[in-house]
């Protein structure tokens, strides 16, 4: 286990609810932002804050840098061939948007995604799919809530062009065979989109060995700031694709007679960029490179297991997912809804997320409207699974 020391690093955790301090379980949702990375952002509104790549004055020159200098930690964190493959966004979801908007496909084409699947990684494939004809084809899961990967194989056929599929469930935890599904899919000549919002934080991502064309996240699932996020992606594919926004930096030369086009991955990054959240996310990837993703993910499936032992010991309680589960937790009660239950906990000052989690098609499928759901984060101690466990079945007999 870490040392729950750790906990110190985060400022907000020492904030209190109805007198008791919190104990912040909704790390799927967002994580918080350590000393180390709050004093980064501040750092770089009191001496850096300047627009960025065009400009020869020193803050423009400090503040490329230190922006530039965050692509390569990036880069360094996920094994990426070049610098050019790191594309910053504003998170997962306009990573995303931004493949199936570059992406094209032809009428009965067809794009194929999972039951798990966020709504992130539906809506925008559906948008694409009904610009050009084609169809989404879904791969279901199992009682478990673990992908059929029969049915999978079944599904990828020669009209197959795209598979975007995401590596951990926000919703049940369930971590996907990405890898084997990556292989199969490259043999078949399918494009690949991994969404590892939910991986990055709790494991190792190395990009080359993975095999994807495709793979996003966001800086806030990973102790950074909100509304950045990256896209990754395979240098051959982002030379070759059209850009999606127009505007400043994603541009050689402009005139009224035509535009050329820069360079990846300037070329994706229209318009003034979120210059603080880069660099604030180069320093949430420093933080937990210091510590060790490998003693991460193993403090964090110690937590997640006692977690499970835990609500499995209150009367009708339902665990949703494996029994190997990363990151997320998601339980009903029989005859408890959801919603009262996190509202209950919450005042015993118990952070846990309810309802759907962006996951209606997955809810769907298990004729439920939603769960309550605990994430873990480094933060998080086994006091903070006592109390959690105690919450809930204090909030459980008040409410059967």
């Amino acid at each position: 286990m870490l040392p729950t020391s750790i906990k110190s690093d985060f400022p907000i955790l020492s904030e209190t609810v109805n007198g008791k301090q919190i104990v912040y379980l909704d790390n799927a949702a967002t994580t918080h932002n350590p000393t180390q990375v709050l004093e980064v952002s501040r750092n770089y509104y009191e001496k850096l804050n300047s627009n960025i790549h065009r400009g020869t004055h020193h803050l423009a020159r400090a503040a490329t840098n230190a922006h530039e200098q965050a692509r390569m930690t990036v880069a360094k964190h996920l094994n990426a061939a070049s610098l050019d493959e790191i594309i910053f966004t504003s998170g997962t979801t306009d990573s995303i948007n931004l493949v199936a908007n570059i992406l094209t496909v032809s009428p009965g084409d067809e794009i194929l995604i999972s039951t798990l699947e966020h709504h992130s990684n539906i809506v925008p494939w559906q948008m694409l799919a009904e610009r050009y004809g084609a169809k989404i084809s879904v791969i279901p899961c199992d009682e478990d809530g673990v992908l059929d990967q029969d049915a999978f194989r079944a599904l990828l056929s020669n009209k197959t062009k795209i598979l975007a599929v995401g590596w951990i469930s926000n919703a049940f935890g369930t971590v996907n065979p990405v890898r084997e599904m990556i292989s199969a899919a490259r043999e078949n000549g399918t494009l690949t989109l991994i969404d590892a919002a939910q991986a990055v934080p709790h494991m190792t991502i190395d990009v080359q060995s993975l095999g994807a064309d495709f793979v996003a996240f966001s800086g806030h699932k990973i102790y950074a700031p909100t509304g950045i996020g990256i896209l990754w992606g395979k240098l051959e594919l982002l030379q070759q694709l059209p850009p999606w926004r127009g505007g400043g930096e994603m541009i050689k030369q402009v005139s009224f007679e035509g535009t050329t086009y820069n360079d990846p991955p300037f070329k994706y990054e229209a318009g003034t960029p979120n210059i603080e959240g880069g660099i604030a996310l180069a320093a949430a990837i420093d933080y937990v490179n210091e510590i060790g993703m490998d003693e991460i993910h193993a403090h964090e499936q110690a937590l997640i297991e006692a977690a499970a032992t835990a609500l499995q010991d209150i009367p009708g309680v339902r665990l949703f997912g494996p029994s190997e589960r990363v990151g997320a937790l998601s339980f009903a009660i029989e005859g408890v809804h959801h919603y009262d239950l996190g509202t209950l906990i919450d005042q015993m000052g118990v952070a846990v997320r309810t309802g759907h989690h962006c996951c209606q098609p997955l809810m769907a499928r298990f004729g439920i409207t939603g769960t309550t759901r605990a994430s873990f984060a480094i933060y998080n101690t086994m006091e903070d699974i006592e109390l959690l466990g105690n919450a809930v079945r204090k909030a459980s007999s008040m409410l059967r």
